[in-house]
């Protein structure tokens, strides 16, 4: 684990969310008018906020990660820039050296138990001597999304108290359960989390690391508050805020691009602004 009082801003953030009890948006962006909107809807809600890329967005996009670092600098609310998911070893190796990231999700979750465990700690090992804050997956999380190799064919399995300790015995400093949570959309029941194991994993971490939460498709606001309210500071999102991107685009085709850009960086920030408010970060921002 990086030092208590470290400067890394993704750390800060969720320390400060910790302590005061509520939850930060870890928002998913796939391009310059999502950075746009997202940075947007921090400012004006006064919120913290994680600006999240996923690996394939470095190769899609290679200018993107240093247009949206440029839009965490130069924002007058705290924005830390995280890469989620990222699996491939010898990129996160060549991310570590190269690209300005606060913080980096050292996925090894599509390995065997021991495999992973050695592989998270060697990697957080790396981030840290260069001030990266480093998020692992206990347990594996089903399922899989745009961006991130599909668990599907791997067995569900829930964070057990002993993976807990390994993996703080592996140095990460975000750690993100499997709590009947899931990658992707949700079945018809909808999502189905175990929230006694969340609060067990939040008493036995005792504030020793920060806890991070995937699979949030389907939530709703009132699930989104149970979850923070039983420990969850990184919440992450991805089409739970996108969808109204999406959905905006579709059916409006025949405006100009000019239009569209305008109108959808509009409508999502109001989207943003909303979660912001479900999560309690909004005017946490004062100065």
């Amino acid at each position: 684990m990086l030092a208590k009082g470290t400067s890394n801003k993704t750390l800060q953030i969720l320390q400060a969310a910790e302590q005061d009890g509520y939850g930060v948006l870890a928002a998913i962006a796939y391009n310059v008018e999502h950075v746009t909107a997202l940075v947007r809807a921090a400012e004006s809600s006064r919120s913290p906020l994680i600006l999240q890329l996923f690996p394939s967005t470095l190769k899609q996009l290679p200018s993107l990660v240093y247009a949206a670092s440029a839009a965490c600098k130069s924002a007058s609310v705290p924005i830390s820039l995280h890469l989620d998911h990222a699996q491939d070893e010898d990129q996160i190796r060549h991310v570590v050296d190269t690209m300005p990231f606060d913080s980096i999700m050292v996925d090894m979750s599509h390995h065997e138990h021991h495999e992973n465990l050695q592989k998270t700690k060697e990697l957080t090992r790396l981030c840290h001597q260069k001030g990266i804050a480093v998020e692992a997956e206990s347990g594996r999380i089903n399922g899989g999304e745009e961006g991130i190799a599909d668990t599907g064919d791997l067995e569900a399995l829930f964070t057990s108290p002993e993976e807990v300790e390994e993996f703080l015995g592996a140095e990460v400093d975000l750690l993100a359960p499997s709590i009947g949570n899931v990658h992707g959309d949700y079945p018809p029941a909808g999502p189905q989390l175990d929230f006694d194991r969340l609060k067990r994993i939040r008493q036995q971490i005792n504030g020793r690391v920060r806890i991070a939460l995937h699979g949030t498709n389907d939530f709703s606001e009132e699930l989104t508050k149970e979850c923070i309210a039983a420990g969850t500071t990184k919440f992450n999102v991805n089409k739970l805020l996108l969808e109204c991107w999406n959905e905006f685009l579709k059916h409006n085709s025949h405006l100009s691009i000019v239009q569209l850009i305008d109108q959808g960086i509009d409508i999502l920030q109001k989207e943003t602004e909303r979660w912001m408010e479900v999560c309690g970060s909004a005017g946490r921002c004062v100065t």
